[in-house]
């Protein structure tokens, strides 16, 4: 039993909240037992460390079970070591540490993915989780992640997937100008999400989303800057039936790969 939230060894994996521990050691923090239970299912090599509370265990058996089919200790520590460790206030008794997995950008193109999502400087990581998390449950092949966008691997992105980071495919790291010249090079039709966009509904009836489809989402604040938009095939914007002044960032880009989804779909139906 791990009983001293002062420890070294506490220390170590509480540090993972920084970045820049995240980037010396490769690793970051898993928080909760939904996504420690994907990690267990889809990348049981990639944890180093499992804590959990004797409370947390008997909540959720399951985990014992998971972690020594994948060969994988189970620490137990005290609610308080938990709570030294945990970005959460209220932290769930289950924390792992685990091996970042980025992929690299030309091995996502040389698949052949029919729909993937461009994320442009998103500095929110509820956001950038949200995207991640709806691209998964949209199907999508990969996420892409250019310039100053967050960190995919900080706590709070990781906890907004609620585990989908361990199904789709990220690649980290280069300039959106790459990022879209090697879609559009892949055969993909790059479309931005943009106010000043031509309406989606409408891009849709023409049959734009049926094909494959790599969607470019910028900045929550300033959009796309104008050199990366006009690399773009097309901008694109979601009608405001209501009276909302905007949509959240997250809100509109699940709609976007939604969209481009039922398309897909629909045009294979169809053959």
């Amino acid at each position: 039993m791990l009983e001293n939230p002062r420890s070294a060894r506490v220390r170590t994996v509480a540090k993972l909240v920084k970045r820049r521990h995240r980037d010396e050691t490769g690793l970051f923090l898993l928080e909760g037992p939904q996504a420690v239970r994907e990690a267990l299912t889809y990348r049981p090599d990639g944890i180093v460390e499992l804590f959990v509370t004797p409370t947390a265990a008997q909540k959720h058996t399951d985990l014992a079970e998971r972690a020594a089919d994948a060969g994988v200790e189970v620490v137990y520590a005290t609610e308080q070591v938990v709570e030294a460790m945990a970005d959460t206030v209220t932290p769930q008794g289950v924390i792992a540490v685990a091996q970042q997995f980025p992929v690299r950008m030309r091995d996502v193109l040389a698949a052949s993915p029919r729909l993937i999502a461009i994320c442009e400087q998103v500095r929110d990581p509820g956001n950038l989780g949200t995207i991640i998390r709806a691209a998964d449950a949209a199907g999508a092949d990969a996420v892409i992640l250019t310039g100053r966008t967050v960190d995919p691997f900080h706590p709070k992105v990781v906890r907004a997937t609620t585990g989908s980071l361990f199904h789709v495919p990220l690649a980290l790291g280069g300039e959106a100008v790459d990022a879209v010249t090697a879609a559009r090079a892949a055969g993909l039709r790059v479309l931005a999400a943009d106010v000043k966009g031509a309406d989606l509904l409408a891009a849709r009836e023409s049959g734009v989303l049926a094909g494959s489809v790599a969607w470019l989402f910028g900045n929550e604040a300033r959009g796309l800057d104008d050199e990366v938009l006009s690399l773009a095939d097309q901008a694109l914007r979601l009608p405001i039936y209501g009276r909302a002044e905007s949509l959240n960032l997250a809100t509109a880009a699940s709609v976007c790969l939604y969209e481009t989804a039922f398309a897909q779909r629909a045009s294979i139906t169809d053959r």
